[in-house]
């Protein structure tokens, strides 16, 4: 079950593909990967409290959902939304914070 926020893109299908065509952009690499993947190095070598995944949980986790939950989205929309489902799941984050998150960066990007 995708949560509600996470559904929420799916639905919009706003891929990279699809945006970058609209735009009129033609680099095949979304302007968001690097701070995905920055990330993603950022929580392999988190030490904290919280429930982080290690690498191998993390890319386990997103290979799973990559191939189920999330297999109608193209890579690497699908690692993000994946990996902010395998935070959801692990109360790393909440889905109101995440809701909130996701209406802060479509605001700026609105305004």
């Amino acid at each position: 079950m995708k949560p509600e926020p996470l559904q929420q893109i799916v639905d919009r299908n706003q891929v990279w593909p699809v945006m970058a065509a609209k735009y009129g952009v033609e680099n095949p690499v979304p302007p968001w990967k690097t701070s995905l993947d920055g990330l993603c190095d950022a929580l392999d070598h988190a030490a904290c409290d919280a429930d982080v995944p290690t690498f191998t949980e993390r890319r386990d986790e997103e290979d799973e959902l990559s191939a189920s939950v999330y297999a109608g989205l193209p890579y690497p929309e699908s690692q993000l939304v994946s990996l902010a489902h395998s935070l959801l799941s692990r109360g790393v984050i909440t889905e109101d914070e995440l809701q909130q998150r996701l209406s802060a960066v479509r605001a700026r990007l609105e305004a």
